[in-house]
């Protein structure tokens, strides 16, 4: 996914967390990084230097595909999870446009995936990043590799469209932050 020439570098907000601190859910019931979802990833995102972020994520049985394997469905949701989290850096509330996901080998049960991402280029509401996954270590083989397009958008776009019952939830909840971060990532 290449950016058009007239995109610029990403700034990380002022107010993004420090390098290495755990940015920590977003919203207890994502499947990707939510603790209330039994058979969610239950990721877990650092903050990294520039824009970036580093994770991890355990595949466990209920992640499987074929025998033994995780499901490419759920290590897409993992690319996609890392880096929705590359938003918090930006403060913007942004949506998945596009994830192109390559799949170089297979991740075992049991395996610790090894994540990292980080933000290439902003154009506009346009944010264009990459993300790779790897098994044995940070420095591990390549399993996985994506390259996203997010779009910045309103709360409104949440509120208009997802489930009433969750939205009031989230909205009542009197920890600004959270709130606010219940909104941060795609739906």
């Amino acid at each position: 996914m290449t950016p058009p020439a007239d995109a610029i570098p990403p700034v990380r907000h002022p107010e993004a967390p420090a390098p290495g601190e755990l940015l920590g859910a977003h919203y207890e019931h994502c499947f990707g990084c939510g603790e209330a979802q039994p058979h969610g990833l239950h990721l877990q995102a650092r903050a990294g230097e520039g824009v970036s972020v580093t994770a991890e994520f355990t595949v466990k049985p209920a992640h499987q595909g074929a025998p033994g394997l995780a499901h490419g469905g759920v290590l897409a949701s993992a690319l996609d999870e890392t880096l929705g989290s590359l938003n918090w850096l930006l403060r913007t509330i942004a949506v998945t446009g596009r994830l192109e996901t390559d799949f170089v080998r297979p991740v075992p049960v049991d395996t610790v995936l090894h994540l990292e991402a980080e933000v290439t280029a902003v154009a506009g509401r346009k944010i264009y990043s990459t993300a790779v996954g790897r098994i044995g270590g940070p420095d591990g083989p390549v399993a996985v590799r994506a390259d996203a397009l997010f779009v910045e958008v309103k709360v409104d776009h949440f509120i208009d469209n997802g489930r009433p019952e969750e939205i009031q939830a989230a909205m009542a909840n009197p920890d600004q932050i959270r709130r606010a971060r219940a909104f941060e990532v795609n739906p």
